[in-house]
């Protein structure tokens, strides 16, 4: 059953994605999943306690959230599921986890942008879909980065829960949003979450490793059936600069994604104000440009056909088993 449910949930996002009118009137579950991740920081991240007490705390606060998105998607599983038409209803929820759709848009915004708007309005769209200080991106820092987020993401945001959606159902992947989300609220390195954000981060990267190493080798694959995209060059250096990234897991789809498209994606970027002299992936030129964002949401469409087609053939596989 999971495995259908997965490929019913990607093909509802695709097709409608979350409207926002939906958005407006009640949210969105990654949202209410943020809002109790915030609630938990308040009362047990105290600046105060030793570091020991705050991993303890941190790991308290990540058990906490897990099981009450847990047994919430769990419930909602089972009581869609005894419905009629309940595995279209249970796919429906399932597919608010999924960003195919989302994905797409803004990062085709950052192109759109940059062919026929302002470099601050470039600015403004980029801003949408990175952590880092956009003020000083240049035309080509911006497709840069819209590139290796299109990459990190289709990691994170498409194969990982479809991954474990098929592989758990809506409940393992609901767990799963919850952890990346705990990963981007309270996992990065900074004072107040270096102790209290470990074990989401810890988990975070554990959980992301299929997905990531799943999600090059489909950008690979990919580069194969698109005009202008090497499959050789990116498989190379997937191999070779996947390792070289700070994440564990975010190299694989970047690197592949940065030798699919002959161009160098990494290098140094600022947060709050502070220089990260990150690696470069891939030997390409690193003068990108809106085309070369084009030409990356082609590869991912293709990569992301290649997904549903795979989840297709595990879902006929096993109805039959």
């Amino acid at each position: 059953m999971a495995a259908p449910l997965a490929l019913l949930a990607m093909l509802v996002e695709l097709a409608i994605g979350y409207p926002e009118r939906i958005v407006k009137l009640a949210g969105h579950p990654v949202t209410w999943i943020g809002r109790l991740i915030a609630w938990l920081d308040v009362r047990l991240n105290d600046p105060a306690k030793s570091a020991a007490e705050r991993r303890r705390a941190g790991l308290m606060a990540l058990l906490l959230l897990l099981l009450v998105v847990g047994m919430a998607a769990f419930l909602l599983e089972k009581t869609l599921l005894l419905l009629p038409f309940g595995l279209l209803f249970a796919a429906v929820a399932a597919s608010t986890l999924i960003a195919q759709r989302s994905l797409y848009t803004h990062v085709a915004a950052v192109a759109d942008a940059l062919e026929t708007g302002t470099i601050e309005e470039a600015r403004t769209a980029v801003s949408q879909i990175v952590g880092r200080d956009t003020a000083p991106l240049d035309e080509s820092a911006i497709a840069r980065a819209a590139i290796e987020s299109l990459a990190e993401n289709f990691s994170d945001g498409v194969v990982a829960p479809v991954f474990w959606i098929g592989l758990t159902g809506l409940t393992g992947g609901a767990v799963y949003k919850a952890i990346n989300t705990a990963d981007s609220m309270i996992g990065h390195r900074s004072e107040r979450y270096e102790d209290f954000g470990r074990a989401a981060a810890k988990l975070d990267d554990a959980v992301n490793l299929p997905g990531s190493r799943l999600s090059g080798v489909l950008l690979v694959c990919a580069a194969g059936l698109t005009g202008g995209a090497s499959a050789p060059r990116a498989w190379r250096t997937m191999c070779r600069d996947a390792a070289k990234h700070a994440s564990p897991n975010a190299g694989y789809p970047e690197a592949a994604m940065a030798g699919a498209l002959g161009v160098a994606l990494g290098g140094p970027r600022a947060y709050a104000g502070s220089q990260v002299q990150g690696p470069w992936l891939g030997d390409g030129r690193r003068d990108a440009a809106a085309k070369d964002i084009r030409a990356a949401l082609r590869l991912y469409a293709t990569a992301d056909a290649l997904l549903i087609a795979a989840v297709a053939i595990v879902a006929a596989i096993t109805a039959t088993m």
